[in-house]
């Protein structure tokens, strides 16, 4: 990694850190001058407008979210388990770590046309590369007719993230999991096949606090 690369993403991860808890991306680059230490006119550098730093952060969520996503799939062998668990882990993830929803602002196409070339594409790749992830493990599970079930879990996402976040739930909440999860198999159309129950999810969150403890 570059130097340049370096500093981006250290200036991502200290924009990241500062929109912890916001509603809305209220952070600008000029409060990255205080927050990491790095001349205003480098900053202006990696972000030539505000809408570069949106989609910068943009990037790095959906960047961590392919990873967990191929993480995940060492883990898992049933597709539909993979696919529940692992966006209980991106919704402990926001809910842990406080952050930004940023379903709440992207993708946007009006965004999208004010930013660099290389921000917009390095934005589209993640995001295309996790998104398609997610239809290809959909169709693994089975597709079911008479419904876009791609587009309605999508949505069902984007809602449930913005109001568990809005609504202040906790992050160590096996009933949340189990719930969302039953949403979610009942929206790709899989009634008929089990998920986990509410005490796998216990011993999944107690895990995953075990794994934290120990790092």
């Amino acid at each position: 990694m570059s130097n340049w690369q370096s500093r981006e993403s250290y200036l991502t991860e200290v924009a990241e850190r500062c929109l912890r808890g916001h509603k809305s991306f209220d952070l600008r680059r000029s409060h990255l001058v205080e927050a990491s230490q790095i001349s205003k006119g480098t900053i202006y550098n990696h972000f030539p407008t505000e809408a570069d730093l949106v989609v910068a952060v943009a990037t790095a969520h959906f960047k961590r979210r392919l990873e967990r996503a191929y993480f995940d799939q060492t883990l898992y062998n049933d597709n539909l388990t993979r696919f529940l668990m692992h966006h209980c882990w991106g919704l402990r993830d926001d809910l842990l770590y406080d952050r930004f929803v940023i379903s709440r602002i992207m993708p946007n196409p009006e965004l999208l046309a004010q930013v660099t070339d290389d921000n917009r594409i390095a934005f589209e790749q993640a995001y295309g590369a996790y998104i398609q992830w997610n239809h290809d493990l959909i169709k693994a599970v089975g597709m079911v007719e008479g419904f876009d079930r791609a587009e309605l879990v999508a949505n069902y996402l984007r809602g449930a993230q913005i109001n568990c976040d809005d609504s202040g739930k906790h992050y160590n909440d096996a009933s949340m999991y189990y719930q969302f999860s039953y949403a979610l198999s009942q929206l790709m159309g899989h009634s008929d096949k089990r998920i986990p129950n509410q005490l796998a999810y216990v011993s999944w969150l107690a895990g995953l606090e075990d794994t934290a403890n120990a790092a």
